[in-house]
This record gives structure tokens, sequence and C-alpha cells, in this order.
């Protein structure tokens, strides 16, 4: 992952803390209105419960990922302006957030698609989608608020979607894609190559399950049990999902995708 496209909290204000909104739920210990500060959050754009998240009942928080959004907002977008000491900026702030932080993901998920040797057959379009996402991020306030994100990450996942299954082709894996495996019992299933692209894998459990070029993009990992799986290549694994997850000193990560400190 190139260095933009890592969230780098020193150059941003917070706005993971305020922009959006919290409901009080497994994730979020306390219901937060959009736009609003979290009561955690320090006047140094630091939260105070930053190092006992999950056992403050912030386990959304302590997985959360914004691509780089955040310091792209707050350096480019906006200049370095601040919220708190320029609080005319504030609504504008907070809409570019809610555009950028998609946008930046579509740009990790590109540049992973980009990394695929057996998708060199879409190459050419995946670079064009990437320079346009670019430059949609490069948009100043107003327009980068008005930008129709669903409109063009339905364009660019249909490109990524094609770009999957071309890297999974050789494997034959199964298409679970959507699929509704909450609580699945997946130990030691061979999902190599298969589609679980946004499926639904709350509390599921998949040790020592095989998960070699299966694409995970947008999978829902929360709370299930990946001790001893090989996800050492699966397809568009993002951190956040890993953060969410169960697993231990066996589990098997692709490159850049760190062992999380509480497994």
């Amino acid at each position: 992952m190139t260095d933009d496209l890592r969230a780098d909290c020193s150059r941003c204000f917070a706005l993971c803390s305020v922009a959006p909104a919290f409901s009080a739920s497994a994730d979020f210990a306390i219901d937060k209105p959009a736009g609003t500060p979290c009561p955690n959050l320090r006047a140094d754009h630091r939260c105070r419960i930053h190092a006992d998240l999950r056992r403050e009942g912030f386990p959304g928080c302590a997985a959360y990922d914004c691509f780089g959004a955040g310091q792209k907002v707050a350096q480019v977008t906006f200049g370095g302006r601040d919220w708190r000491t320029s609080p005319e900026t504030a609504p504008g702030m907070f809409a570019a957030f809610a555009v950028m932080r998609p946008l930046h993901e579509l740009l990790w998920y590109v540049t992973q698609a980009l990394a695929l040797d057996r998708a060199t057959g879409v190459r050419e379009e995946l670079v064009r989608a990437r320079e346009q996402t670019e430059a949609l991020t490069r948009l100043g306030p107003g327009d980068l608020a008005a930008v129709d994100v669903s409109a063009h990450r339905d364009a660019v996942n249909a490109l990524l979607r094609r770009a999957s299954a071309l890297a999974r082709a050789p494997y034959g894996g199964p298409e679970r894609a959507g699929a509704d495996l909450v609580g699945a019992d997946l130990t030691g299933a061979d999902l190599r190559g298969a589609s679980l692209r946004g499926a639904q894998l709350i509390g599921a459990d998949l040790t020592a399950a095989e998960l070699d070029h299966a694409d995970l993009t947008g999978a829902d990992l929360r709370g299930a049990t990946i001790a001893g799986a090989d996800l050492g290549r699966a397809l568009f694994l993002t951190q956040s999902q890993v953060d969410s997850a169960r697993g231990d000193e066996t589990t098997r990560l692709p490159a850049g995708v760190a062992r999380p400190a509480h497994w």
C-alpha cells in the first residue's frame, strides 16, 4: 500500500471521530450524531481512550480505516485549516470527508488489483480508473462534495470484479458472493479461489481454512475466527477486516497487513 493510502492521524483533525454518526451497538458504546465530536475526543484531536478502545466498548473505532482520506481532506482539500479553529470550514470538511473516504478505499482496491499477475488483461482500464479516481480526490471542497460516489464506485467495482475473476480462474473456487455465513462452521474449509465478496461471515469459524486467492472484498469478518487460516494470498483483504477478526500467531496474512496486537 502506498503511504498516501495509509491513515496518518497526526496529519488529520480526527474527522472520523466527528463527521460520521455512531449508533450504540456491539461496535460502539454510545449514540453520536453526525458532525458532533465524540465525547472521548480531546482538544488536540486525540482520543483519550485510544489504547483501550475495545475494552471501553468501541471495537468499531479500533478497526476503522480511512485509507488516508482524513489527512487528504485536512491537508490538501482544506490546506491545513482546522474545523476547531476555523469552524466555518466544518460543514464543508465533513461533507468532503464523506466522499473522500470511499474514493480512497477505491484507490486502495484498484492498487491491489494492479498488483495481480493474472489481471493484466484489464490493466489499462485499471490504470485509467486509478487516474480518474485520483483526479476526483483533487477537486475543491464544493465539487468534491457533489461527486456521485455511488455511480463511480459501481463503475470501478465492475472492473474490480473482472480483475478478481481473472486472478481466481485457475483455482475454480465456489461463488459465495453476498452469502449469509453468519456463525457458519467453516473449519478447515477449502475456499481457495472463492468469491466471498460482501459475504456475511460474522462470528464464523474459519479455523485452518484455505483462502488462497479468495476474494474477500467487503466481507464482514467481525468476530470471525481465523486462527491457523491461510490468508497469505487472499485478494483485497483490508487491515480493518483483519482487525475485526480473531486470529493468532499461526494465521497467515498478506504482505502489508499487520498482525493485530490484540490477538
